[in-house]
């Protein structure tokens, strides 16, 4: 159940960071809203994950992963540029959160 909250953590970060570049600087209501609630109920959810996942695990994969993901959504969707450093800047997040998996954060 953890990780369901974990995934659920990350989703709403995810949403809210996607939300707040449509913001404007926070002058545009909604989107400065959407922003606003995705981060609370994503501290929420990781605070819940944190009763069974130890938080080294938890944060780091809370991180990465959200990490990851605005940076792949920054390329796919808001014309971000592919290169061969944030292609292996974000490899190495990835591979950072399966090293903690494997024994760092336990």
């Amino acid at each position: 159940m953890g990780y369901l909250l974990l995934a659920g953590a990350i989703a709403a970060e995810v949403a809210a960071t996607t939300a707040m570049k449509y913001s404007e600087g926070f002058s545009r209501l909604l989107p400065s809203l959407l922003t606003a609630f995705g981060y609370l109920l994503s501290f929420a959810l990781l605070a819940q994950t944190l009763k069974t996942v130890s938080v080294g695990t938890a944060y780091a994969i809370w991180a990465g992963v959200g990490t990851a993901a605005i940076a792949t959504i920054g390329i796919l969707f808001m014309g971000e540029g592919m290169t061969a450093t944030k292609a292996a800047g974000i490899a190495l997040i990835i591979v950072g959160v399966v090293v903690l998996n494997l024994g760092g954060a336990h």
